[in-house]
């Protein structure tokens, strides 16, 4: 396979690759961390909607604590099974 410039992936990616595309049932202390997460989340993006004007910036920056949010608990879904890949 021609990686075109870009590193190949280390030998042990194809099961990193299959955990981060592996449904992971939540233990209880997950699930904890998950609500911990998304309440904060929740949190700032509220903040954002009353401080900032409408308009795409704003609709940005919520999306960007979404998108936190979804990779922190995704971090604590797979014990961060992508941190090969940085």
């Amino acid at each position: 396979m021609d990686y075109e410039g870009l590193t190949p992936p280390a030998p042990e990616a194809p099961d990193a690759i299959k955990t981060l595309f592996t449904y992971h049932q939540p233990t209880p202390e997950q699930i904890e961390q998950y609500v911990q997460i998304r309440t904060a989340g929740e949190s700032l993006a509220r903040v954002i909607h009353a401080c900032c004007p409408a308009g795409p910036d704003r609709t940005a920056a919520i999306r960007k604590v979404r998108e936190a949010v979804m990779t922190a608990n995704a971090s604590i879904a797979t014990h961060n099974a992508a941190a090969q890949y940085r």
